[in-house]
C-alpha cells in the first residue's frame, strides 16, 4: 500500500477591522480589533501547538495572530507571505461599498459573478486563486506531514477552498467566512516512489472558534 503524507491546514481569517466604517478595504493596511477575548482564548486551546505559522503581511492578520498566542497559545515566529493577502480592489479600496455599487463604476451583482474582471487598479477574484494556490503548494511541500496555521483573509481563504474543492470561482465567492472563523484544510501528498498524485480533504469551513476540539 502506498503511503500519503498529510499536510493539515488551519485557515483563519482575522479578527473584525476597527475602522471599517462601511467602506472596502481590500488590502488597505487597516488595524483589527481584537477585544473579542473568549474567541483568542477559544483559538489558542484548539489550535496544534507544534504547527507552522503563517500570515500574510498586513497588519490586521499580524495582530490576529499575536493576539492567539496573547491568550496562551505557544509562541511562534509566523512566516511572512505577501501572496497571502486579500483581494486588491485598487482604486475602488477606501470608497463607501454603498456609493460605489450604486454607480456605474461598479458591475451590478458584483460580489456575485464576474470574477475574470478586476477593479481599476485591482485584481479579480480568479488572480487571487492563481497568486494563492502556489503558495498552498509551496508551503505543503516544505512542511509536509506537518499542522499549518495560516491567519489570513476572507477572500484567501475562498481561494484556497477553490483549490482543495476544485470549485468554480464563481461558487466559491458565494461562501461565508467569517471573522476568527477556523477552515479545516487536508493536502494529502503521495509519498516518493509512487505517482507524485495529491488530493485535498476539507473538513470544516466558517467554524467559530468554539467549535474546535480541546486539546486533551
Amino acid at each position: 500500500m502506498t503511503a500519503h503524507t498529510v499536510t493539515r491546514w488551519w485557515w483563519i481569517r482575522h479578527a473584525p477591522v476597527t475602522t471599517d466604517g462601511g467602506r472596502l478595504y481590500g488590502q488597505r493596511d487597516m488595524p483589527a480589533d481584537v477585544s473579542d477575548r473568549a474567541a483568542f482564548e477559544a483559538l489558542a486551546a484548539g489550535l496544534p501547538r507544534d504547527a507552522v505559522w503563517v500570515t500574510s503581511h498586513l497588519r490586521r492578520a499580524k495582530q490576529t495572530a499575536e493576539s492567539v498566542f496573547a491568550a496562551g497559545m505557544a509562541r511562534a515566529e509566523p512566516g511572512i507571505e505577501p501572496d497571502l493577502a486579500e483581494q486588491g480592489f485598487g482604486e475602488w479600496q477606501g470608497q463607501l461599498r454603498q456609493e460605489l455599487f450604486a454607480e456605474d463604476l461598479a458591475w451590478p451583482g458584483y460580489w456575485r459573478p464576474p470574477v475574470d474582471r478586476a477593479p481599476p487598479g485591482g485584481e479579480s477574484f480568479r488572480d487571487v486563486v492563481a497568486r494563492v494556490s502556489p503558495v498552498v503548494e509551496r508551503l505543503s511541500a516544505r512542511h509536509g506531514g506537518r499542522d499549518i496555521v495560516a491567519v489570513t483573509h476572507g477572500g484567501t481563504i475562498r481561494a484556497a477552498l477553490v483549490q482543495a474543492l476544485g470549485l468554480d470561482p464563481e461558487s466559491a465567492i458565494m461562501l461565508a467566512i467569517g471573522n476568527l472563523s477556523v477552515t479545516r484544510v487536508h493536502h494529502i501528498a503521495e509519498a516518493p516512489g509512487g505517482r507524485g498524485r495529491t488530493a485535498w480533504r476539507v473538513s470544516g469551513i466558517n467554524l467559530p472558534p468554539q467549535a474546535l476540539r480541546r486539546r486533551g
